[in-house]
């Protein structure tokens, strides 16, 4: 009797106490078959954190790789912003830097053998963007010509900018350049500030 008892225990432990049966936590582990209830409640928490610790790994693992991604490629597409902010920012700065040095400061009128071009403290150039701010109209100038003693305001009103018009009051001389707006003339010979005509209205027009 005893004997058959032991193997039918064996039949059901063989049978019902398997791994797999252990892990979701229906029975208990073998040992704890002979072990009576607190071993086997024991064994089945032992079996379910086991489990909730594999879970949780794989979980963390997947979180990890997710935010992984998540800061890789926006870093990817923040570079090159950064990089076009920077070079946009250079290019502002350089465009500003050259702004400046497009006016002329100060401003000069000259004879023809003065060249033209940006004028500045240390670069002698007369202006060839000049602005009349009293008539709204751009200054002309004539090479080696100068204004008859004649001209006056009607003639330039009438005639500005039309050359074949003012030609009509234009003297050949050499060396001397002949300015004009529509209310304001003069023959310049030398290298002169504007700042010293002070009934001139002209500007520097360069932006």
């Amino acid at each position: 009797m005893a004997e058959d008892l032991d193997d039918l225990l064996d039949e059901v432990e063989s049978k019902f106490c398997t791994p797999d049966l252990l892990r979701r936590g229906v029975v208990e582990q073998p040992k704890g078959c002979h072990g009576g209830t607190h071993s086997s409640d024991r064994n089945q928490a032992e079996a379910k954190e086991n489990l909730r610790s594999t879970e949780t790994f794989k979980r963390e693992d997947e979180l990890d790789s997710l935010i992984n991604e998540i800061f890789e490629e926006p870093n990817l597409d923040k570079k090159p912003s950064k990089l076009k902010s920077k070079s946009s920012g250079n290019t502002s700065v350089r465009a500003s830097i050259q702004g400046l040095g497009k006016s002329c400061s100060p401003v000069y009128l000259g004879g023809s053998s003065i060249p033209c071009g940006i004028g500045t403290s240390i670069s002698w150039r007369a202006c060839d963007h000049l602005r009349c701010i009293a008539c709204d109209f751009l200054v002309v100038s004539y090479d080696d010509y100068m204004w008859d003693k004649s001209c006056d305001y009607l003639f330039f009103r009438n005639n500005i900018p039309e050359f074949h018009k003012l030609k009509a009051k234009l003297i050949k001389k050499k060396g001397t350049r002949a300015y004009a707006c529509q209310c304001s003339w003069r023959t310049i010979e030398e290298l002169t500030d504007l700042q010293t005509d002070r009934q001139l209205r002209w500007v520097c027009g360069k932006h």
